[in-house]
Formats: structure tokens, C-alpha cells, sequence
């Protein structure tokens, strides 16, 4: 069975191998070696910030964690703590869109309703902070997930690493 909760700063070190090995794992279809192994270093990791907000889940199966995602309040739509310099302005739900934010699942355990799960814990937390619409900036793995989930795409980034890797990205929306 698997459990959802709140994430907190004892869960980074494991959620940060947790990442890693999804992105290495479950991106081979989509993305070169390199842009792998540089969007682990400087996009792909946890944003503090979401823990320190109350909106970074964990999801376990038998104590063993087995996939990540949160939603936030904050203008960030993409990346962890290396890939921002500041701590993000909130969003006004009267008007903005809720963020969904730095899902993982270990490949172990993908494709078995866990990303699912977890976006629909975001998403009802999300609606009762009184937002209506949600954002995201997907991974082209991601993306299958999400277009499911009700998501549609509306523009791709191409996000320039700074070791000059170029990283795939598809912005999408549900409303």
C-alpha cells in the first residue's frame, strides 16, 4: 500500500538519491547522457522552500520511499535549490495558478499510480488554499502523466544549462 505524507528536512538526503535515480532511470527515452547528468546537477533536486511551506510530499510502500512531488504557492514553476537564487514571491490564487512542482518516482515502482496519487494530494491541497488552476513544467517523460491527468501543454522551453546543455521542458496547464 502506499502512504502519503508531508516531506520534511530529515527526508532531503534520501529524496535527493530518490531524483537521481528516477531521472537517470526513467529519462534514457528522452534525453542524451549528458543532459541527464547536467539536469541532476543543476535543475532536477529538492526546493527547500516547498518543505519549509507545508507542500512537499513523500510517498512510501512498506517505509521505503518511492516517489516525490509537491505544489506550491510561489511564482518558481521548475527546479530545486541550485537552480534559483531567491525565495519566490507568492502567487494570488484569485488570479495565478497553483504550481505542481518536482515530481519523482523511483523506476522501480513507475508506472504504478504513484505520480497519480501524489498530484492529486497536490492538487485538492491546492484547491483548498483557494487556487483553481494549476502549472507545471514538465520533463518529456512527465509529460504522458500529465496529459492524463488532465494537463495540456501550452509552450516548450528549452532551458540552457550552464554547462551549455540544452534541456527539454513543456510547460503545461489545467484549469
Amino acid at each position: 500500500m502506499i502512504t502519503i505524507r508531508l516531506a520534511t528536512f530529515d527526508d532531503v538526503a534520501e529524496l535527493q538519491q530518490l531524483i537521481a535515480l528516477s531521472v537517470r532511470g526513467l529519462s534514457t527515452d528522452y534525453y542524451t547522457p549528458d543532459q541527464i547528468e547536467s539536469a541532476i546537477k543543476y535543475i532536477f533536486g529538492i526546493d527547500s522552500q516547498l518543505i519549509t511551506d507545508g507542500t512537499y510530499y513523500v510517498a512510501e510502500k512498506d517505509n521505503v520511499k518511492v516517489g516525490c512531488g509537491g505544489w506550491s504557492k510561489r511564482n518558481t514553476l521548475f527546479g530545486g535549490d541550485q537552480h534559483k537564487d531567491i525565495e519566490d514571491p507568492l502567487l494570488d490564487p484569485a488570479k495565478d495558478a497553483a504550481r505542481i512542482r518536482a515530481f519523482f518516482v523511483h523506476p522501480d515502482h513507475a508506472r504504478q499510480g504513484i505520480g497519480r496519487k501524489i498530484i492529486n494530494v497536490c492538487e485538492d491541497a491546492a484547491k483548498a488554499n483557494g487556487f483553481t488552476s494549476f502549472e507545471l513544467g514538465a520533463t518529456l517523460p512527465g509529460v504522458p502523466l500529465y496529459q492524463v491527468m488532465g494537463y495540456v501543454a501550452v509552450e516548450r522551453i528549452d532551458v540552457t544549462l550552464a554547462d551549455k546543455e540544452l534541456l527539454g521542458i513543456v510547460k503545461m496547464r489545467k484549469s
